[in-house]
């Protein structure tokens, strides 16, 4: 091994990925049983437990020291996690988001009572993954920040129903980053120490154009930088020392389809200096991320994992091509800061990217040769 750089034996490493894996067709076909009412909860509970052990032997298998369930037990990436709150409902509005070229389905999370946790299903969920992956690797969950959940419940006419339960903004603001943080407590309890935040809303503030047809033409992407810091980070804080804390922040990603483009620089003092995480799980796998020179404003000690593979797309990447990279933005970060992953999951909603599962694999098996070649 090379011995100039820091052995990482605490997420993220080396080579590492975002999260969320393709379902398997037994998977999809079981989900489509339930919701056809042929299918009971406890038979689709008993496939996804098969398919989730399946899946983190093959991720073990590949080498990976940081395992998760896939997202195998949602439907979306961050909509399952924001209905297990109390005071939020699964609804559907009258259009999904908007990506190049295609449209979302219309589920979407509202306000129906004060947001607080009291119990969640991601808490037996995890333990089941902890249980599996035992001492062979860490156990991560992967939840959608606190500002995203913010920008859901703001989201077309969600955001009347959250003036009714919450005229007064900042009691929101409290009580939605003391539920995250009442939830992320007994998250550690059931054993998690690797937690990372899946956050858009940075990507969103990259893309002024996408952003207006959220927002309105009134927005102030400044002030919404420093709410986004604030829900973040006040979830976030007091938390006990041996818990790591990274954050993704993504574009997009749906059916190979993408929602922003811009680069880091009009985020990246905010969100690159002031958010108290320990690393950055960061898209650069296309021109819409922009260049390395925002990576100038991570503070501190932080790491910088690169998404230079792309997981939306099956043709693998030119090997020598993603190492000159790499060092581009060693100018930066140090290179012993510096770390490698796909740019995202290859399925954050059930529906996945348009890639085989073989060519999920073959990602994998190239982003760990790779970091083996640069770290050693």
């Amino acid at each position: 091994m090379n011995t100039q750089f820091t052995a990482r034996t605490a997420a993220p490493f080396r080579y590492d990925v975002v999260g969320s894996f393709l379902r398997p067709q037994a998977l999809k076909q079981a989900r489509e049983a339930f919701h056809k009412g042929t299918l009971t909860q406890a038979q689709l509970t008993a496939v996804e437990d098969d398919c989730i052990r399946a899946l983190v032997e093959k991720e073990i298998e590949l080498g990976l020291h940081s395992v998760t369930d896939g997202e195998f037990r949602r439907s979306y990436w961050h909509l399952d996690f924001m209905w297990g709150l109390d005071g939020i409902d699964h609804v559907e509005l009258d259009h999904g988001y908007f990506f190049h070229g295609e449209e979302t389905r219309a589920d979407s999370a509202r306000v129906c009572g004060k947001i607080k946790f009291s119990s969640h299903p991601f808490i037996d969920h995890y333990k089941f993954l902890k249980k599996i992956a035992a001492s062979r690797a860490i156990a991560k969950q992967t939840i959608p920040a606190p500002a995203q959940c913010f920008a859901e419940l703001v989201r077309g006419e969600n955001e009347q129903y959250l003036n009714a339960v919450y005229p007064d903004r900042e009691a929101l603001y409290r009580d939605l980053s003391t539920a995250y943080h009442d939830f992320i407590l007994a998250l550690y309890d059931a054993g998690c120490r690797s937690l990372q935040l899946d956050d858009c809303t940075w990507g969103m503030l990259c893309d002024q154009n996408f952003w207006r047809g959220m927002a309105g033409e009134g927005y102030n992407p400044q002030a919404l930088q420093k709410l986004y810091l604030r829900l973040n980070n006040d979830a976030i804080a007091n938390l006990p020392d041996d818990l790591t804390v990274t954050t993704h922040v993504c574009r997009g990603n749906y059916h190979s389809t993408w929602a922003t483009s811009g680069g880091y620089e009009p985020v990246s003092e905010t969100l690159f200096g002031g958010e108290n995480v320990s690393a950055y799980y960061l898209e650069f796998d296309d021109d819409r991320s922009g260049d390395f020179a925002p990576l100038a404003k991570i503070s501190g000690e932080k790491l910088v994992v690169l998404g230079l593979i792309t997981s939306k797309y099956p043709k693998l990447e030119d090997r020598e091509k993603i190492i000159a990279r790499i060092h581009e933005a060693s100018a930066y970060v140090p290179l012993d800061r510096l770390c490698l992953s796909p740019q995202c999951g290859f399925a954050s909603t059930e529906e996945g990217n348009i890639l085989t599962e073989e060519d999920q694999w073959a990602k994998i098996r190239l982003v760990k040769e790779i970091a083996e070649q640069v770290w050693g």
